[in-house]
């Protein structure tokens, strides 16, 4: 078996530093003791603390944009979309840092609705986008423009899960998840032709 090279292995320990105790844990220094290496060793594979979080974070985007992709090999529109908000919730709640990080901090490489959406800038967007086409293509939902269709379905996810992460529910994870299927459901019926 081949060795695996730096920059992935640099990679593998910010993602567990960052998993861990999230971005503010992720230093030059302690990824190097992660993986046995300098911390100046790092800057010949990433330009700065900047740009190995911001490859932490793409690669996070890339990889839930894989799984929504993965659903959308025919089959119903409006089951896809309902299939990709709940991996949404799974991904936030067994990734906190990360959601955080991805969707909830603020950065100033963060992806700014409309033009960089509009643009197919977002991974994970994108999906959700194309599944709207598809169901406003089928008369499965109404008319509209998709991109501002898939960021209300975002928004809609993604206040949920933020409010219950900050402790606005009393409902434990079981009940959470119940009411977030049947929210969602409403939303998703407002949208049907």
């Amino acid at each position: 078996m081949a060795p695996v090279p730096t920059a992935e292995r640099i990679l593998r320990a910010a993602r567990a530093l960052f998993e861990r105790e999230g971005a503010d844990a992720v230093s030059m220094r302690r990824v190097a003791e992660a993986v046995g290496i300098t911390p100046m060793a790092i800057y010949r594979h990433f330009p700065n603390r900047g740009a190995l979080l911001r490859r932490v974070s793409d690669d996070s985007f890339n990889e839930i944009a894989h799984r929504w992709e993965a659903l959308r090999k025919g089959g119903d529109p409006i089951a896809h979309l309902l299939a990709i908000q709940r991996i949404y919730l799974d991904y936030a709640l067994a990734h906190p840092h990360l959601f955080d990080h991805a969707f909830s901090a603020r950065r100033e490489d963060a992806r700014r609705f409309p033009e960089d959406f509009h643009a197919r800038r977002s991974p994970t967007l994108n999906v959700v986008h194309d599944t709207v086409v598809e169901g406003q293509q089928a008369g499965l939902l109404r008319a509209g423009d998709p991109w501002d269709i898939a960021m209300a379905l975002w928004v809609h996810s993604h206040g949920l899960v933020a409010l219950y992460r900050a402790g606005r529910f009393s409902y434990d994870e079981r009940r959470f998840r119940t009411f977030y299927e049947a929210s969602l459901g409403r939303l998703l019926d407002g949208l049907k032709a």
